[in-house]
């Protein structure tokens, strides 16, 4: 009875306190009568949102299928390439410190030059990648070298090839280590792309959330302000946590016998 419970009081208890603040954020709002270009309400950024709905949520969907694409496009190329630096030492030491020099490097470092080259779309899908792509990387390379060495013995007396002690041994040793990576660049994912937007951001059609903050701004239009800031908050947790539920269904499946 306790887990029920706990989980209960797990979703009510943020939710309770998000209502205290925006109760009292409404209340003080009123009591000083601040106006909305300094302060707006929490009832007035939701009629915001909804009479910019067209535009906000257009202009999610932007942010969001860029980030779903870098963030797969990201999946993909740190295991490939973690499976390539494991298997080969000169791989290793030939790409290490490129990768290193990248994980490093502030993305606003790189946007701009992105942007010149690949133009506003793919340096935001790039950004995207480049911030998730190092979480996944750093787990498949630690997962993959922590197969147990008596089943590595075990495959080196069967005289196994590479490629079946990588399928049968490393890769399922590292999966837990993958997907703890993938959580962490799930959470990144959407801060790349709102970052590459903020700088590579162009509008139209194609201007995703950022663009439509800074366009919000400079009109002094703070209600849709914060109601664009308010949807990027939330898609943040809703990718957050469809990333961290899919890794932990998947990791309960890999490993029947784990207590969740």
């Amino acid at each position: 009875m306790r887990r029920p419970a706990h989980r209960l009081a797990t979703v009510l208890l943020p939710v309770g306190v998000l209502a205290l603040t925006g109760l009292f954020w409404e209340a003080l709002v009123r009591h000083y009568a601040i106006p909305p270009y300094k302060l707006p309400a929490p009832t007035r950024i939701a009629q915001a949102l909804a009479e910019d709905a067209p535009l906000l949520f257009g202009a999610l969907a932007v942010t969001l299928r860029l980030t779903v694409a870098g963030f797969a496009a990201a999946l993909v190329g740190g295991v490939v390439l973690a499976i390539l630096l494991t298997r080969s030492r000169w791989a290793a030491l030939a790409f290490s410190p490129y990768a290193v020099i990248l994980q490093v490097t502030p993305l606003v470092a790189i946007a701009p030059i992105l942007v010149i080259y690949a133009g506003p779309t793919a340096t935001i899908y790039l950004s995207v990648f480049i911030v998730a792509f190092f979480p996944v990387l750093a787990g498949a390379m630690a997962g993959l070298r922590s197969a147990d060495p008596q089943l590595a013995d075990l495959f080196a007396l069967g005289r196994a090839s590479p490629w079946r002690r990588l399928l049968l041994l490393e890769l399922p040793s590292a999966v837990p280590f993958i997907l703890a990576g993938v959580r962490t660049a799930g959470g990144l994912s959407l801060i790349g792309a709102i970052v590459a937007e903020f700088v590579a951001g162009s509008g139209g059609s194609d201007a995703g959330l950022a663009y439509r903050i800074v366009e919000a701004s400079y009109r002094l239009n703070v209600p849709r302000l914060f109601a664009a800031v308010a949807l990027i908050c939330a898609a943040g947790l809703v990718l957050y946590a469809a990333v961290a539920l899919s890794c932990a269904a998947l990791l309960r499946r890999w490993q029947p016998d784990r207590r969740g």
